[in-house]
């Protein structure tokens, strides 16, 4: 299995899985030349993608969609409340509907050699999901990212990982202090928004185990966040958690807005 974040963050957000020739996207929420160009870095073409997961309908993950779907032909998955909202996006074009695939939370399907599991987030979004992928040799990789919260069903969907990309989108006393709306403020903190760095350490210490590889840290809020203070609020979380482990005993990297994260094997 494989993974590639070539962009993460609230201005848009693709990320690569694949084993052997099956190539899956998860959200195409930048351009097309830049999905491609991140493709290209590691080996690879848009026109070998199998299919596009995506978890909702909000713009960072989407914006690419559209010309993905048309230039390529390749088929999107997304439940069928978020294909409904895509193809009310004008902005999108049209995509031919045949190539709109619904599926439903915690019912696993098959893309080529691999099997994809979505599970419920919980997003103000129509009906998100987020997805976990697994090979035929039972290795499974996770991406989880635009959900205000978590509980056991969560912790149960990203158990038993070999490589997991977990939103840390923003500290929460900056997101405060800021110069967001309150509405906006509100939005993000709720259980309907987005995890803040320290409910990321908080979940990703009760899914630790030793065969977890790598970790990856995403959708980082360019205005309220930063790269070392998500790194270094996870690694505290994990410490104060009462587990056997410590933030150094993991690869913890940030998948960056604007740079491909390197391709990891598991």
């Amino acid at each position: 299995m494989r993974l590639l974040s070539i962009a993460s963050g609230s201005s848009g957000n693709c990320v690569y899985v694949g084993d052997g020739d099956t190539h899956l996207l998860i959200d195409a929420g930048i351009s097309g030349k830049r999905i491609e160009a991140g493709l290209n870095q590691n080996g690879l073409k848009t026109s070998d993608i199998n299919g596009i997961l995506i978890t909702h309908e909000h713009s960072d993950h989407i914006s690419g969609l559209g010309v993905l779907a048309r230039r390529y032909g390749i088929p999107v998955y997304a439940t069928k409340e978020t294909i409904k909202e895509i193809m009310r996006l004008k902005s999108l074009g049209a995509i031919e509907p045949s190539l709109l695939v619904p599926i439903l939370p915690d019912k696993e399907f098959r893309v080529e050699a691999l099997t994809v599991h979505p599970f419920s987030i919980s997003h103000d979004a129509a009906n998100p999901v987020a997805y976990r992928i697994e090979n035929d040799k039972k290795e499974k990789v996770a991406v989880a990212t635009d959900m205000g919260t978590y509980n056991e069903y969560i912790i149960e969907n990203l158990s038993g990982l070999k490589a997991l990309l977990l939103e840390a989108n923003h500290d929460v006393r900056m997101l405060e202090t800021g110069g967001y709306p309150y509405s906006l403020k509100c939005r993000i903190l709720g259980d309907r928004g987005h995890l803040s760095n320290e409910l990321s350490g908080k979940l990703l210490a009760k899914v630790l185990h030793d065969g977890l590889k790598y970790i990856f840290l995403g959708h980082l809020s360019k205005e309220n966040n930063y790269e070392k203070l998500a790194y270094e609020t996870v690694k505290w979380e994990i410490a104060m958690d009462d587990n056997r482990y410590s933030g150094d005993d993991f690869p913890i990297q940030v998948a960056r807005r604007d740079v491909p994260s390197q391709m990891v094997l598991v």
